[in-house]
């Protein structure tokens, strides 16, 4: 998963810049001509911003007059702020690095421990940086973007540092012994950028460097060497891609003391070109599939995960199989592919689920939506599998490991048992829990079941179903669906203090969606919803809403959804789709307006997924694009619209957008737009806690009790 990792943490564009072009952006045809709303997307113009305070003033006094809201803030709060969280590790070398929030330090602390010391259970935290001590020195509204350090000794990092929590982030160069950034150290400003460490004394970066160095998806265009002591406007360009592309990006990964260059050209979101950076400053071609995923060189050994079938030499390898071979041998033309793992109908390898130590390759793979993990080692030039003895029935994540050591972190939950943290220093032969969450909210009876809905096609699909202490099929459970259905994203099994303490403690049943779109079963999953088979996954979604009420649990005035980003897509379609099937819409950081997104902020590098509406597209994406599918005189249920001003990945005109125009149409409903957040909605635990605790209040207003 390198190229999308890449995309995930962000390329280049300084927000300003970003916003600017968004907002300046001329009308392209007539559909945009007749957009009576479109002076909304000017994201920081006053006329816009006036317009979201107005609506936050009416939606915000609404929803904190609310009964529960008050309780709910301040339990979620507390959850939030709980010192029994647990501090989840990153390894770099001999320490444990971990970002800490908590009620004293709101944007956090940046800190280290030895592994020894973290394992033993008594860490004795260094503090590295206190963030709202430099927030308040420097007069920023600073936010945790991320890390990057150089190997071996992770002594100078460059740390990202993002104003209310967008995407973009400047990049500063930090000593951890001194625990001070570096003068005239490596220092990029606010920008989508993507950093990789060389040696000490240079990077590859890609970023804004003007005119023409950006794709039409406004990420880095091009890549550049940069050296310590030189401006940046100096770095030596070396890799470029086209404009139509999504992203430029050269990196450096390791094999045990072995550097490999990589550079990769980002044809789409999920088409990528790989070369290898020869010694010579050349790039060689590395002849896979566009659609498949360098997972990395282990050992000498090339990983590739495959999202289609491929035929080397004759053999053909299947869909969402991983298979490895000799990398120098394959670059000289001599292929000699190994398969790792092979889906069955019901099993699929993660995306990204690809993790290795010094001696061993784990993978995390999915049985049914549950995970499992399993690890491999090469002997003799043999692979050597062993399942990892884990919980069952559960989700599994691999937190961190060490390319150095064989020592692994992972945890386990599901959706009644909390958070366990467990290390093994052996490459997962054992295991030993190190620390579990407190059980934040009271799941004495609450049962876990896990249902199958036929969807209008015949497809089967999967969902769980958490049912409150005392349910009774009579169909008056209030019950809140969750889902998000794209991008091969997986929802599996997971404790939620949040939406256990908020809903299922107190009577709602909540159920979690597992259609089409996402990455439950593989990229076979994926792709049966891609462009012109999009409503798959809606027809998904409605058929397991269809089978709750059929099988008893809720009914249509008591049925709530909610989804987020792409997710809020799908709950936009859903509110204009089949308005009598719910009674409450909460529509979070949505892409609406399917017309114009490849057009706002990072929109374009997802048409892969969706499709170009500026083509032919447009007549199966204008069939469910919510913006444009909103009537008037339909009896809509009162929808719960969110989104964030510092959101420059989804452009929060989607959401004002869509609000307007209900609102001009008479529908009711409900508006708050987080003015910092970032994609996630919100930058400190105050911020989430007030968000969810008007979520749940809206909630339990249109569900109403038991």
């Amino acid at each position: 998963m390198l190229i999308r990792g890449a995309i995930g943490a962000a390329l280049a564009l300084t927000m300003t810049a970003v916003w600017a072009q968004q907002a300046l952006v001329e009308p392209g045809d007539s559909n945009d001509m007749e957009d009576p709303y479109i002076w909304l997307e000017d994201v920081e113009g006053d006329e816009a911003l006036a317009w979201v305070e107005r609506q936050n003033e009416q939606s915000v006094a609404y929803l904190e007059s609310l009964p529960m809201f008050d309780e709910l803030f301040e339990r979620s709060l507390q959850i939030l702020d709980s010192d029994d969280r647990i501090a989840f590790p990153g390894v770099r070398g001999d320490h444990v690095f971990n970002f800490w929030r908590d009620a004293t330090n709101p944007r956090g602390l940046w800190r280290r421990t030895t592994v020894d010391d973290y394992v033993a259970g008594d860490p004795d935290w260094e503090v590295l940086l206190n963030l709202d001590a430099l927030a308040e020195a420097e007069g920023e509204d600073w936010v945790w973007g991320g890390v990057a350090c150089l190997r071996p000794d992770y002594r100078i990092c460059v740390l990202e540092l993002s104003r209310g929590g967008a995407d973009a982030a400047v990049m500063r160069e930090f000593d951890v012994e001194n625990k001070a950034f570096v003068d005239d150290g490596f220092v990029a400003p606010e920008a989508k950028s993507r950093l990789s460490w060389i040696d000490s004394d240079s990077v590859y970066i890609g970023t804004d460097f003007g005119e023409g160095t950006l794709t039409d998806s406004g990420y880095a265009r091009t890549v550049r060497v940069w050296r310590r002591g030189e401006p940046l406007s100096n770095a030596t360009e070396i890799f470029a891609g086209e404009q139509s592309d999504v992203a430029a990006n050269v990196y450096r990964r390791w094999d045990g003391d072995s550097p490999y260059d990589i550079a990769a050209r980002s044809l789409s979101f999920y088409t990528t070109t790989s070369y290898l950076v020869t010694d010579e400053g050349e790039f060689q071609l590395i002849d896979i599939p566009e659609d498949a995923s360098l997972e990395g060189i282990f050992h000498g050994q090339m990983l590739v995960a495959l999202k289609s079938d491929w035929t080397v030499d004759g053999e053909t390898f299947v869909q969402g199989s991983l298979i490895a071979a000799d990398f120098e041998k394959f670059l000289q033309g001599e292929p000699d592919f190994h398969v790792l793992f092979v889906p069955t109908p019901t099993t699929a390898l993660v995306d990204g689920g690809v993790t290795t130590t010094r001696d061993y390759l784990i993978l995390n793979i999915l049985e049914d939506v549950a995970n499992r993990l399993v690890r491999y080692e090469l002997r003799d030039g043999e692979w050597v599998s062993q399942d990892i003895d884990t919980e069952a029935l559960g989700s599994i994540r691999v937190v961190a490991a060490s390319d150095t050591s064989n020592t692994i972190f992972f945890s386990y939950e599901n959706f009644r048992t909390p958070d366990t943290l467990y290390v093994s220093r052996d490459g997962g032969a054992s295991a030993e829990a190190l620390q579990s969450l407190p059980e934040f909210f009271d799941a004495e009876g609450v049962s876990v079941e896990q249902r199958f809905a036929t969807s209008s096609d015949g497809t089967r699909v999967p969902y769980f179903l958490v049912l409150p202490a005392g349910f009774e099929a009579n169909g008056d459970t209030p019950t809140l669906l969750y889902g998000y259905g794209g991008f091969e994203i997986s929802l599996t099994p997971g404790y939620s203090s949040i939406v256990g303490h908020s809903w299922i403690a107190r009577g709602g049943a909540y159920v979690i969606a597992n259609i089409r779109g996402g990455g439950e079963y593989g990229p076979r999953w994926h792709q049966a919803a891609l462009k012109e088979n999009r409503q798959r996954a809606y027809d998904d979604f409605i058929a397991v809403a269809e089978d709750l009420i059929e099988r008893g649990v809720t009914r249509s005035g008591r049925l709530g959804i909610r989804g987020g980003s792409n997710g809020g897509l799908l709950t936009g379609v859903m509110l204009t789709q089949r308005p009598d099937l719910w009674n409450a819409v909460i529509v979070q950081v949505p892409l609406l307006d399917m017309r114009r997104y490849n057009r706002l902020l990072a929109g374009a590098s997802w048409m892969a997924e969706y499709g170009n509406p500026d083509t032919g597209d447009w007549a199966y994406i204008s069939e469910y694009s919510p913006y444009q599918n909103v009537e008037r005189g339909v009896d809509y249920p009162k929808p719960f619209f969110t989104t964030s001003t510092r959101d420059d990945r989804v452009h929060p005109g989607h959401a004002r957008k869509m609000v307007a125009r209900m609102t001009e149409m008479g529908h009711d409903l409900l508006y708050f737009e987080n003015t910092v957040g970032g994609h996630a909605g919100a930058s400190d635990n105050t911020q989430r806690a007030r968000n969810e605790a008007m979520i749940y209040s809206y909630l339990w207003d249109q569900l109403g009790t038991k």
